[in-house]
């Protein structure tokens, strides 16, 4: 069953970061789950409660919205399951991840945004509208299934700490919907409370106000487009007491980061986790870090689904690079 392939995903120590950083940088590589995400724990965790629950019967349709890889994930095992998919998706989400929806079999709905339930025509507004006007359909609805951070919870926060030995100091992590933050480091702080547990979003977003207790503008709010990250509400996935803080970085900069990990490294960064990077070198000497600290980047995918979007100017990679044994 495709249970057993999702989540135990290797922890790598990169020895050029941990050099180039002073710290030892390792890296939780998603991309090694069937689904090429780290989005396969929640939809198996979201997918498995509702059939559990008898929320839908055999030859339903899950229903989500999603910029694209959440979306991938329910598609793959809904079909692996015996299940239909329908996925709204916003108009950024990149043409690499349509096609995979499309060959999961999924239905795709374009959208104009993200901003939420409470917005016409976002995915989130139309993704629920759908499901209550259509039989033996469920909306896993990520932004708000609790299931989301349970995932990460029982999964993504043990292997991390099982992983380092219990030596795991900070973890960075791009925040979108919240669940995967929220998850490990919920787990990771009942083992230590001192681990740091660091968000990522895009400038503008509205995470680092929350934390920071300020109120969310009512207006339009347009953050960099960093394709999985960054927010103009609060999901309900989102536990601000395991989360420490919440960077912000550019779109440009993550860009940048994008290019320049390929030129140095022949390797293709995810959108999110060139962000996560991008962060690190922006913001290493605030953070302070030490030669004995261990740090987790959370890398969610890996950049082979973002070529139109960062990489469409450079020659193909095709081998993944790195030595996946590596010991801290």
């Amino acid at each position: 069953m495709i249970k057993e392939f999702i989540g135990n995903t290797p922890l790598r120590k990169d020895e050029y970061l941990s050099k180039k950083y002073k710290a030892n940088i390792l890296v939780k590589e998603e991309f090694y789950n069937p689904g090429k995400s780290s989005k396969d724990r929640a939809a198996w965790f979201m997918l498995e409660d509702a059939i559990n629950k008898n929320k839908i019967v055999d030859g339903g349709t899950f229903v989500e919205a999603s910029s694209g890889n959440t979306g991938i994930s329910i598609a793959l095992i809904a079909s692996e399951l015996g299940y239909k998919s329908r996925i709204f998706v916003s108009s950024s989400c990149s043409e690499e991840k349509i096609k995979l929806l499309k060959k999961y079999g999924a239905e795709i709905e374009r959208c104009d945004n993200s901003n939420g339930l409470h917005v016409f025509n976002s995915t989130q507004y139309l993704a629920q509208n759908y499901s209550s006007n259509h039989p033996n359909t469920y909306f896993t609805n990520q932004y708000y299934n609790s299931n989301n951070i349970k995932a990460n919870y029982k999964t993504t926060g043990p292997e991390i700490w099982k992983q380092t030995a219990g030596k795991v100091t900070h973890v960075i992590v791009g925040v979108g919907t919240g669940g995967t933050i929220s998850g490990l480091g919920r787990y990771l702080k009942e083992q230590n409370p001192n681990v740091k547990i660091w968000g990522v979003e895009p400038n503008n977003s509205v995470y680092e106000l929350y934390m920071a207790g300020k109120n969310i503008p009512d207006t339009e709010i347009n953050f960099d487009s960093i394709e999985g990250i960054g927010r103009t509400f609060i999901p309900g996935a989102f536990d601000r007491k395991c989360v420490d803080k919440i960077f912000q970085i550019s779109k440009d900069d993550t860009i940048a980061m994008a290019h320049l990990f390929r030129a140095e490294r022949q390797d293709l960064l995810g959108f999110s986790s060139a962000a996560v990077l991008a962060t690190l070198d922006r913001y290493v000497e605030e953070m302070e870090l030490k030669e004995s600290d261990v740090v987790v980047l959370f890398f969610p995918d890996h950049g082979s689904r973002y070529i139109n979007k960062l990489y469409k100017d450079f020659a193909p990679i095709t081998e993944l690079k790195g030595n996946y044994n590596a010991s801290i």
